[in-house]
C-alpha cells in the first residue's frame, strides 16, 4: 500500500513539472467536455469536468495559461454544456452566488478577526432593493400585500438592472457602516451576538413592512421582479451560431441562465481580485494586525474602530452585489430566504475552505453547494426511484418501498454539515486550503515542538 501511495505521488509530481501539467490540463478539460456532452445528465462526469479547476489551481502554470484555460472552461465550454442540461448551470451559479458572499464574509471574519452571525442581512439589503425598484412595489404601497390592479406599470425600466449591480454594493457598504458605528467597541461573542440580532432585524422588517405602507410586500414576498433585456436580434443570433451544436433552439427563459450565469462568474472575478488587492495592501495588514492582537494593533497605531468600520463596509458590497443579481435572477425576493441559517450557512464554506484564504473559501462554497445540490438531492431522488419499485435490500430482504422518507438524505443537509465542521476542528482547522499566514504558523508550530 505504501508503495502504491509512493508511486502516485512520484508520478503526480512528474506530471506536474516542465510541459506536462499543460498537456494534462488541456486534456482534462477536452475529456470532461466530451463526457459531459455524450452524457448529459452524468453527475460524475460533471464533477470530473469541475475537478480541472483543482488541476489549473495545484499545478505550477504560467498566470496568462491558468486564465485562459478557466475562460474557456467557464465561459466557452460550460454555456454550451449548461444547454444540454440546464441544471448544470444553476449549480455553477449558486456556487458563484455563495462563492461571492463567502468572500464578503471572509474578509470581515478571515482578514479582519470580527465574528459575524448576521450576514444574510446585508444579502436581503441588495435583494430587496432591486426587488424594491425593480417591480411594481412603487405603485402598490396602499395596496392590500398580494393584490395588484391590473395593468399596474414597472417602476423603472428593466435595464437599470446593470446600474443597481454597482448601487446595491453602495447601500449594502452604508448599512454594514451604520451597522459598524454602534456596535464594534465590543469583541468576540458580544459582538456575535449583535450581528445576530441585526441580522434578525432586517428580516423582521421585510416580513413586517407591509403595513401600515406595503414596502415589502410581507411575508408573500415580491414579484415578479424585472430582468434585463434580452433583445430578439441576440436571441436568433444566438441560435442561428449554437443551435447545431446544442441540438435544438434555445428558449429565452434559457438564455437569461446563461446571462445571469456570465454575471454570476464576472461580479465574482472582480471580488477576488478586490480582495486579492486588499489582503496584500496596507489595509490589509492592520486588518491582520486587529485579529491577531488588538491591543498591540492600537499600540502600533492603527486605528482600530475606522479599520472595522471599513471591513464591515467592504465585505457588506459584496453580498449587496448579489442579492441584487439573485433577485434578478429569481425574479422574487422573500424573508425566508435571508433566514439566520443562511448565515450560518456561509460561515460554514469560509470555515470549510479556510479562514483568510481566497481560495479556500471558493471550494468551501463549492463542496458545499455541491453536496446539498448534486450528491445529496440525487441521492434522495434515487431512493424514491427505488421506492416505486419491487427491489429489495439483499441479505436482509427488505423492500425499498417500505423505507421511510424520513431517512432522504436531503433531510440531514445540516446533520452532515455540522459533522463535516466537527471532522474539520479535530483534523484540519485551518481548513481545507489554508490561508499562506496560517501555514506559516503551522510549520513554525512543528519546528518548535
Amino acid at each position: 500500500m505504501k508503495k502504491t501511495i509512493s508511486a502516485l505521488i512520484s508520478l503526480l509530481g512528474k506530471l506536474g513539472q516542465g510541459y506536462a501539467p499543460y498537456f494534462v490540463v488541456l486534456a482534462h478539460i477536452v475529456l470532461g467536455a466530451v463526457l459531459v456532452f455524450a452524457s448529459p445528465r452524468s453527475t460524475i462526469a460533471f464533477l470530473f469536468l469541475l475537478a480541472a479547476l483543482a488541476e489549473i489551481y495545484y499545478f505550477k502554470l504560467h498566470n496568462g495559461f491558468k486564465a485562459l484555460a478557466i475562460a474557456i472552461l467557464l465561459l466557452g465550454i460550460m454555456p454550451i454544456l449548461g444547454l444540454r442540461n440546464i441544471f448544470y448551470l444553476e449549480v455553477i451559479f449558486q456556487i458563484s452566488v455563495f462563492a461571492a458572499l463567502a468572500l464578503g464574509l471572509n474578509i470581515v471574519v478571515g482578514f479582519a478577526g470580527l465574528l459575524n452571525l448576521g450576514y444574510a442581512a446585508f444579502y436581503a439589503v441588495g435583494a430587496y432593493l432591486w426587488g424594491f425598484f425593480g417591480s411594481q412595489q412603487m405603485f402598490l404601497l396602499n395596496e392590500t400585500p398580494g393584490t395588484a390592479p391590473v395593468g399596474t406599470p414597472f417602476f423603472l425600466p428593466q435595464d437599470y438592472f446593470y446600474l443597481f449591480l454597482i448601487l446595491g454594493a453602495i447601500v449594502a457598504a452604508l448599512i454594514g457602516l451604520l451597522l459598524g458605528l454602534p456596535v464594534l467597541r465590543v469583541r468576540g461573542d458580544y459582538l456575535a451576538i449583535v450581528t445576530l440580532g441585526f441580522g434578525e432585524v432586517i428580516r423582521v422588517l421585510a416580513n413586517n413592512l407591509d403595513k401600515p405602507l406595503n414596502l415589502t410586500n410581507g411575508p408573500q414576498g415580491i414579484t415578479p421582479i424585472q430582468r434585463p433585456t434580452l433583445t430578439p436580434e441576440f436571441v436568433d443570433g444566438f441560435n442561428n451560431i449554437f443551435t447545431g451544436i446544442i441540438g435544438r433552439p434555445v428558449s429565452n427563459g434559457e438564455l437569461y441562465n446563461v446571462l445571469f450565469y456570465v454575471l454570476s462568474l464576472l461580479i465574482v472575478g472582480v471580488i477576488i481580485l478586490v480582495a486579492r488587492n486588499l489582503e496584500d495592501s496596507k489595509l490589509g495588514r492592520a486588518w491582520t494586525a486587529i485579529r491577531e492582537d488588538e491591543t498591540a494593533a492600537i499600540a502600533m497605531g492603527i486605528p482600530l474602530v475606522k479599520m472595522k468600520l471599513i471591513a464591515f463596509a467592504v465585505g457588506a458590497s459584496f453580498a449587496g452585489t448579489m442579492g441584487v443579481l439573485v433577485a434578478a435572477s429569481r425574479t422574487f425576493v422573500s424573508p425566508e430566504s435571508f433566514s439566520f441559517m443562511q448565515s450560518i450557512g456561509v460561515l460554514t464554506m469560509v470555515i470549510l475552505g479556510g479562514i483568510g484564504s481566497i481560495p479556500g473559501v471558493i471550494l468551501g462554497a463549492a463542496v458545499v453547494t455541491i453536496l446539498n445540490l448534486q450528491v445529496l438531492q440525487g441521492l434522495s431522488l434515487y431512493l424514491s426511484q427505488l421506492r416505486q419499485s419491487d427491489a429489495v435490500i439483499p441479505l436482509i430482504n427488505f423492500a425499498w418501498r417500505d423505507l421511510s422518507t424520513q431517512m432522504d438524505p436531503a433531510k440531514y443537509q445540516r446533520l452532515l454539515f455540522g459533522l463535516i465542521l466537527i471532522l474539520m476542528m479535530i483534523f484540519r482547522p485551518s481548513g481545507l486550503i489554508p490561508a499562506e499566514r496560517r501555514k506559516r504558523e503551522a510549520v513554525e508550530k512543528t519546528k518548535s515542538e
